[in-house]
């Protein structure tokens, strides 16, 4: 039996498979980005595939402490949109 992955995600702190969570990445430069294959170099964090944890992350600003920068509202757009499908 292969162990699954697991993350914690940094809203809820609830502990969850990798593949049920939203990778958000800050590269060297600076940029942000969705990861959606949870391989791009870079320090990331990780957010349950939920539209009100989303909401909750851009509102109280916690991805931009962890991550140490600012996240543009093309990122969060782009979250959404990818728990919406």
């Amino acid at each position: 039996m292969k162990k699954m992955p697991e993350r914690t995600c940094v809203i809820t702190k609830e502990k969850t498979l990798k593949k049920d969570l939203l990778r958000v990445v800050r590269d060297k430069d600076g940029n942000v980005s969705v990861d959606i294959t949870g391989k791009a170099n870079g320090r990331g964090a990780y957010l349950k595939k939920d539209k009100e944890v989303i909401k909750k992350a851009r509102d109280t600003k916690a991805l931009e402490r962890i991550l140490e920068v600012a996240i543009p509202e093309e990122v969060y757009e782009e979250m959404l949109n990818i728990v919406k499908e």
